[in-house]
Parts: structure tokens; sequence; C-alpha cells
């Protein structure tokens, strides 16, 4: 059994061992082309889901990865909508709360979340109002947020 999820990997940027024998690898796609730059971008997760419906039984891992899509606002063929994905503008409040909550679902009891968020489109405030669940710390100051959740 593996220990981790990342419920959204995408091209696993941050991550220093993209290929972690504890980690589960989700995304909603799989996906591979070459950038404007001439870099390869490439999704390739262990586990092709949805994070509002992940396909885990409860309380299956110690920690959890959420950094889901968080642009409204990209052309369809932009770099940006391929690297980070897209959000829909119409349901993105519902959309990341039910992600919030599979997470914790499929999260064991004491179990971490971590939480990556971008506010460059929708601020941190605004992610926060619409979850059922408060972070115990993270960075404030960033453009980019880091926040840590443990389930009670």
């Amino acid at each position: 059994m593996k220990k981790i999820l990342d419920a959204c990997c995408g091209s696993k940027m941050f991550w220093f061992d993209k290929e972690n024998e504890n980690t589960v690898f989700m995304d909603n796609r799989h996906f591979e082309d070459t950038l404007c730059d001439g870099r390869t971008l490439e999704i390739n997760p262990d586990v092709i889901a949805d994070f509002r419906h992940m396909p885990f039984q409860d309380e299956n891992f110690y920690l959890v990865v959420f950094d889901p899509p968080h642009l409204l606002k990209a052309g369809e063929n932009s770099w940006l909508a391929k690297k980070y994905g897209k959000l829909d503008s119409a349901t993105w409040k519902e959309d990341i709360r039910q992600g919030f909550n599979e997470c914790m679902r499929v999260l064991k009891p004491n179990g971490t979340l971590i939480f990556k968020w971008n506010e460059e489109q929708i601020k941190l405030n605004e992610i926060l109002a619409t979850i059922d669940f408060k972070p115990l710390f993270g960075n404030k100051r960033a453009k980019t947020h880091w926040l840590v959740f443990m389930k009670e």
C-alpha cells in the first residue's frame, strides 16, 4: 500500500523524486506536448481520475497533496492551461469544496493534507471561505501559498 497521494500531480513540478515509490500520482488527464520554449510537458499519472470523485477507499493515505488548477482565465491552448489546467468559472467553488472533502475522506485519522494555491486569479481568502476546514499553518505572504491541514 502506498502512503501518499498527489491528487493533482500534473507534471510533478515541485517533486524532487518524481517517481517516489510511496506515492500514487493522480491527475484527470494524460498529456504530452512541446511548449513554446521547446521544453516537453508530460503529464503521466499512475491513476487518471477526477479529484472530486477519487477512486480510493476511505482513510487510505497518511499524506495527501492537493494542488488543484488555480486559473479561471487562460486560453484553451495556452501554455498556462496546458501546464496547470483550468477551473470552470461557474463551478469552481463547489469543485474545490468537493476536492477538499475527497482529500479528507481518503486521509487516515490524524493524516496530513498539504494544499498549494496560487492566488493570481482567486484569492486565498476566497478558497478558505469556500471550504469547511481550517489550516494549521502555512505561508501568508507569497502569491503561492502552502497550507497544512490535519484530519481530526
